[in-house]
C-alpha cells in the first residue's frame, strides 16, 4: 500500500485523481445509505472511477514537466 501511494505521489497521479475523489467522496457522503459497509464502499468506488472517466474526457491532460 505504502508503495502504492509514493508511486501516485511521484508522479503526480494523486493530485490530478483529488477532485474526483473529493466529489465521489461527497456523493456517496449524502446519497448512499444501503445500511451495508460493502455495497456502499463498491457504490463509492464506481462513482469514482465514473467521475474520474468523466474527468478525463473533459479535462486534457498536459505533458508532465521535468
Amino acid at each position: 500500500m505504502l508503495d502504492f501511494v509514493r508511486g501516485l505521489m511521484a508522479d503526480r497521479g494523486f493530485v490530478t485523481r483529488l477532485p474526483s475523489l473529493i466529489a465521489a467522496f461527497l456523493v456517496a457522503e449524502l446519497f448512499y445509505k444501503f445500511h451495508s459497509f460493502m455495497l456502499e464502499t463498491g457504490a463509492f468506488l464506481v462513482t469514482w472511477l465514473i467521475l474520474d472517466l468523466v474527468i478525463e474526457r473533459v479535462v486534457p491532460r498536459t505533458a508532465p514537466r521535468r
